[in-house]
């Protein structure tokens, strides 16, 4: 397997009986051998001579490697390693070995691919769950400390202003004014919770009115390009809103941005969301929940998010979502 630090760990080897190959965890890539030139190229290769410059081989050459032959290991269209066959024998491997070792090798990344897959799928499990958890305790604090609390105070000032009845006509209309204050604080906060969860208006009108009212609420520059007004299944609806959504509190909390662009459009059988922003770059999307959570509603849709951050230039966040999900 290849490292992104320039190393190769070996995960598996074979030979016949009462042949050792040497092998090591982990060894840096480099000289003339096939591993190399794999790496180097994203081809196979092979060599049938090896000299002093051999790099990691020259164990191998030591205990009398002859030849050897080298197939690519592509797991969604990157290099993620190389299988490779060793020959003790004076006489070279033969002309088709390549071909040959090719088709054990597509076995290899269909299995590691599958591996891979079920590994994300088990941890995107993990991490909706876990983010359901904390989206349901957030909403108890935020219902507790806020709605919940001024509604005790509402109550509280409603029997006051019961007990004033008729003993004192001015103080009871100033308790139930701060009463219905309260009430209306209260409402507001409930409101903002329930658009939080899931926006009224995005049930009713659909991503145009949804992403204008993100849009005028947002103390940032937001351009808004393109929204579609064609009508989608609410799942679709709704991961396109809080694609934005999300993507325009991080501009907003971290860019260091002075605008940004959202465009939403229909393409063939897929909804496109981008979010564009000025700002620092340098976004790190495995360092937050917020994306990944993003990432994870969207695969569960069979769509897609991607994130592009070079250092000082903005950041883009991309999103393709089926139409039919």
């Amino acid at each position: 397997r290849y490292d992104p630090d320039d190393y190769v760990t070996r995960v598996g080897r074979w030979s016949r009986p009462g042949v050792d190959l040497p092998t090591g965890p982990r060894s840096p890539i480099g000289g003339r051998n096939v591993t190399t030139l794999v790496f180097e190229t994203g081809r196979a290769a092979r060599l049938d001579n090896y000299g002093d410059d051999a790099g990691d081989a020259s164990v191998w050459v030591a205990a009398g490697l002859c030849s050897s032959v080298g197939v690519p290991i592509s797991v969604e269209g990157r290099l993620w390693g190389v299988v490779v066959a060793l020959s003790m024998s004076a006489r070279p491997l033969p002309p088709d070995a390549d071909r040959r070792l090719a088709g054990f090798t597509e076995l290899v990344a269909t299995a590691i691919a599958n591996a891979e897959g079920q590994a994300e799928l088990t941890a995107s499990r993990a991490r909706i769950v876990a983010t359901a958890d904390e989206t349901r305790r957030r909403i108890e604090r935020d219902l507790h400390d806020g709605a919940q609390q001024r509604l005790v105070n509402v109550g509280l000032g409603l029997r006051l202003a019961h007990g004033q009845l008729g003993e004192s006509p001015s103080e009871t209309g100033v308790l139930i004014e701060d009463a219905m204050r309260e009430l209306t604080r209260a409402t507001a906060e409930l409101r903002e919770l329930a658009r939080g969860i899931h926006p009224a208006v995005l049930s009713d009108g659909g991503l145009q009115p949804a992403i204008a009212g993100l849009v005028s609420g947002s103390h940032l520059k937001v351009i808004v390009e393109e929204v579609t007004a064609e009508r989608f299944a609410p799942s679709v609806e709704s991961a396109a809103y809080f694609v934005v959504a999300e993507a325009l509190t991080n501009v907003a909390r971290y860019a260091e941005a002075t605008e940004a662009a959202v465009m939403v459009r229909c393409e063939g059988e897929y909804v496109l969301v981008e979010v564009r922003d000025d700002g620092r770059g340098g976004a790190d999307p495995a360092g937050g929940s917020g994306l990944r959570g993003l990432a994870d509603r969207l695969a569960a849709l069979d769509g897609r998010l991607s994130v592009e951050s070079p250092t000082g230039t903005g950041t883009t966040v991309r999103a393709k979502i089926p139409c039919a999900s």
